[in-house]
């Protein structure tokens, strides 16, 4: 079976939790398929990151150079199509790519099967960063989602988000699968070497081992719900440290917002620590095995690969009630859920912001503040990544909806 998997991230361009995916969910596939990657970023260096066999790279069409970015997108989605020739199975991933697996599947009669990392109805502030770009990348979605023969979703609460959005799709249609973390590459480093390689990396990055500390991780953007966080660290004890590492803005606005929040924060706390660049593995596992609670306020998330990453390395998560969270922590058992209740109209947001804000600080203040409670919790964690999450597992799912689909005819 020839499996093409179609991508905007891949190594070396990856910034989320989707191109993670992509990437881990290539390797584990290629004993089992011949797997073929078509990625955005152009060629890539041979001998780089991300310059396997089986990896084609697309630059963006010159000719739109200086268009809206969703334009640019579909160029490249155009591009990819035709480089589809031959393939059993097309698999898109995010809206960029989802264009290229639809027409594709016209083009070559393969299969689309998509990946749902993240919906556009439910995430209107892109309008924010796409301008009229986001019209084009719902149309493309939407297309793209109602004609695909199979859908994979990351989580019950994407799939559940999936039929609300899209609701002419089949709900057979709709499988879930979720995401899944490399046990190997994600553990608390080892050995006097690794001991020191991290001690070095706190030195640099101005962390104290010593604190009680919460860490957030991910981009700047509305979904993640970093300004909910910011505020909610006011109400947490003195002692607690502070470690965000926080970078790569959507926009300008949402950028100066955050900066007007740390620097509030700061004026009223010591030990807030913004790390805005984004961190080799090596030091952001000794970044999570430095703190005691990884904390994820996200009013929107699919599934949330970064929770599978802390709890690899034996943190509980503390996160919003919401999307596909309720998937992977067991509240009371591997973290605390923190309830909300959401405004209907696809941004999100909290009906009761200020019960949200105090809800997340106290529930992080319970965890932050119990050594044995979190440590227990820790390696709960840890157990369950391993038992439900792990890739070898993701990929044995995924051939079985590729198998599906292609028995549908």
């Amino acid at each position: 079976m020839r499996v093409d998997l179609l991508t905007k991230e891949y190594p070396p361009f990856i910034y989320g939790g989707a191109g993670v995916h992509v990437n881990e969910l290539a390797r584990v596939l290629r004993p089992l398929a011949d797997v073929r990657v078509h990625a955005f970023g152009g060629a890539r260096e041979p001998g780089s990151e991300g310059a396997d066999d089986g990896v084609t790279g697309y630059p963006e069409i010159a000719e739109l150079d200086g268009a809206n970015a969703a334009l640019r997108t579909f160029g490249v989605d155009l591009e990819i199509a035709a480089g589809c020739e031959g393939a059993d199975i097309v698999h898109s991933h995010t809206w960029y790519a989802n264009l290229a697996g639809h027409l594709a599947s016209l083009l070559h009669g393969a299969p689309h099967v998509i990946s749902a990392h993240s919906l556009e109805p439910l995430r209107p502030w892109k309008a924010e960063q796409l301008g009229g770009g986001y019209a084009l990348s719902s149309w493309a979605e939407r297309t793209a989602y109602e004609a695909a023969a199979g859908v994979i979703a990351v989580s019950n609460g994407m799939r559940a988000d999936i039929l609300r959005s899209y609701p002419a799709i089949d709900p057979e249609r709709v499988k879930v699968v979720h995401n899944g973390i490399d046990l190997d590459a994600w553990q608390r480093p080892a050995g006097p070497e690794a001991d020191a390689a991290s001690n070095a990396a706190l030195e640099r990055l101005g962390i104290d081992a010593s604190r009680p500390t919460i860490v957030f991780v991910g981009r700047i953007t509305r979904q993640k719900g970093l300004p909910y966080l910011l505020r909610a660290c006011e109400l947490l004890p003195a002692e607690v440290q502070v470690i965000l590492c926080a970078g790569a803005p959507d926009t300008a606005e949402i950028k100066a917002e955050v900066e007007g929040l740390v620097a509030g924060l700061r004026e009223k706390r010591t030990g807030v620590v913004w790390i805005e660049e984004m961190l080799p593995r090596p030091e952001l596992i000794a970044v999570l095995s430095a703190s005691d609670v990884f904390v994820c306020p996200s009013v929107y998330e699919p599934l949330g690969i970064v929770n599978l990453e802390a709890m690899a390395c034996g943190l509980p998560v503390v996160g919003s009630a919401t999307g596909g969270i309720p998937d992977v922590i067991v509240d009371g058992e591997t973290g605390l859920l923190v309830p909300i209740e959401q405004v209907t109209d696809g941004t999100g947001t909290p009906v009761e912001p200020e019960a949200f804000v105090h809800d997340l600080a106290e529930r992080l203040t319970s965890l932050v503040m119990d050594e044995a409670l979190a440590r227990r919790m820790g390696r709960a964690a840890r157990d369950r990544v391993e038992q439900h999450f792990s890739w070898e597992a993701i990929a044995q799912r995924t051939m079985e909806v590729y198998r599906w689909v292609l028995d549908r005819g």
